[in-house]
């Protein structure tokens, strides 16, 4: 057996394509720590699905606690930190408010001030697009303040079977809150 045999083989992967469909997950409270966010049922990250809905429970924790949230980030992002880029990125959108994160729940409306219903319910969706690249995901959430539906990209780490946040475009503006808005 040479040392080369392996060179070309096709790397095993026990990840079959995820389901495509709407799936909708139920938190009774927001992670507060990234040892809390572990625990929760959605950290086996086993469906991108899974790793979509934390991504916005990690940006809303980031609205109270940026350092926090960065943790939960890195945690949702595996092999792949934020960058300096991204850092800055989200806390540039942070200084618009806190309320973008907390609009892709349920209930959350320019009215109620993006006040989510309890418990925290956050819905996310493919479209016939979405898993068009192998061990790649581009899935969508509705935002309370916007009219078109947002992208979360991710990744499969085929070694893992889990789904790491590639890229997130749900930190961008909505409608500003009912406090905020003075044509309200």
């Amino acid at each position: 057996m040479s040392i080369f045999d392996n060179l070309n083989a096709t790397p095993a992967t026990n990840a079959a394509k995820p389901a495509e469909g709407s799936f909708t997950f139920v938190f009774n409270a927001l992670p507060e720590s990234v040892e809390e966010m572990k625990h929760l049922p959605e950290a086996s990250l086993d469906t991108p699905y899974k790793t979509a809905a934390l991504t916005v429970c990690a940006l809303c924790a980031y609205a109270a606690a940026p350092e926090i949230g960065r943790e939960m980030l890195n945690f949702l992002k595996g092999p792949a930190p934020l960058s300096p880029y991204e850092i800055s990125f989200l806390n540039d959108r942070f200084r618009d408010g806190k309320h973008i994160p907390f609009s892709y729940f349920a209930g959350a409306n320019p009215v109620n001030n993006y006040t989510p219903s309890q418990p925290f319910t956050v819905t996310v969706f493919s479209n016939p697009y979405s898993f068009q690249n192998e061990g790649w995901a581009t899935l969508h959430l509705n935002s309370g303040g916007a009219d078109s539906p947002r992208q979360i990209k991710l990744r499969l780490k085929p070694s893992e079977g889990k789904w790491y946040l590639s890229e997130q475009m749900i930190m961008v503006g909505v409608r500003a809150p009912q406090k905020d808005d003075p044509w309200a």
